[in-house]
């Protein structure tokens, strides 16, 4: 793969930072510590499980069925976590993350479980790769929700191939819209917020999200030269007990989708 494939520790994001990304950088850095426990858990599993209730890949297939010698890029890979699953299968990567504490943790876990790819710390906004370096772009959260839409998916477009394919996993549409302003209240029955003009979610915490409606999504992504293949919304399995996340309690995730799969080709 052509472009830089080596450096691991300097900042990868060039000129000066929107302030989401600044914001993010600091709250990620923050709240790092608190995902060490799950990046070790979710780094010692083989089979990959999605969103929060952890729903198998065979259910939720967001992953193509074969990647062995794919280019990969991890849009906010966090922990490293799913580009290690993607590693096992063969797949060549590179993670980028806007927090260096996250990171962190992921060069740790590279080396218990001997697997090395590049990590980049820097701004998946803006990727110091080639045109055309990649097959796949995969985000779980990451930059699918924590980068503007409007920049990180004609990028990601940039980045594949003719023919590569985008995945990414965020928050359902409907989840947002029930959403109080205290992440700790689980969502409601109504909705609190409107869906027109639905972008930029400023947090109290100082956290900065991006949620767009369908229409809107399904239109940058052929604006930005993407087929759509799939929407996948997940709901709670009907088993399934409440989460270790208030957002997302298991009674209200039966009836309405808490989170979404989306899947697109590069054409």
């Amino acid at each position: 793969m052509a472009g830089m494939t080596s450096d691991t520790h300097a900042d990868a994001a060039s000129g000066e930072l929107p302030e989401h990304v600044l914001a993010n950088r600091a709250y990620w850095d923050g709240m790092a510590d608190s995902w060490v426990a799950a990046g070790e858990r979710l780094w010692a599993q083989n089979e990959p499980m999605w969103g929060v209730f952890h729903v198998p890949q065979s259910e939720v297939p967001l992953l193509p069925d074969d990647v062995d010698g794919l280019d990969v890029i991890e849009l906010g890979c966090g922990t490293g976590y799913v580009s290690s699953w993607l590693a096992r299968r063969g797949a060549r990567l590179v993670g980028i993350d806007n927090s260096a504490r996250q990171l962190a943790t992921a060069r740790r876990l590279q080396a218990e479980h001997g697997l090395e790819f590049p990590l980049l710390h820097g701004n998946a906004e803006n990727v110091p790769y080639p045109d055309a370096s990649f097959d796949l772009a995969v985000s779980e959260y990451g930059a699918a929700i924590w980068c503007d839409p409007y920049v990180w998916i004609p990028e990601a477009a940039r980045l594949l191939r003719p023919g590569g394919r985008l995945a990414f996993l965020c928050n359902s549409v409907v989840s947002m819209l029930c959403a109080p302003d205290d992440e700790d209240e689980p969502p409601t029955e109504r909705m609190l917020r409107p869906q027109r003009g639905m972008h930029r979610i400023a947090w109290p915490d100082g956290a900065v999200e991006f949620h767009l409606g369908h229409g809107d999504m399904i239109r940058l992504l052929h604006a930005s030269g993407f087929e759509v293949e799939d929407m996948i919304e997940i709901f709670a399995p009907e088993d399934a007990a409440d989460s270790s996340f208030a957002y997302a309690p298991a009674g209200w995730s039966k009836q309405w989708p808490i989170e979404e799969v989306w899947k697109a080709r590069r054409v």
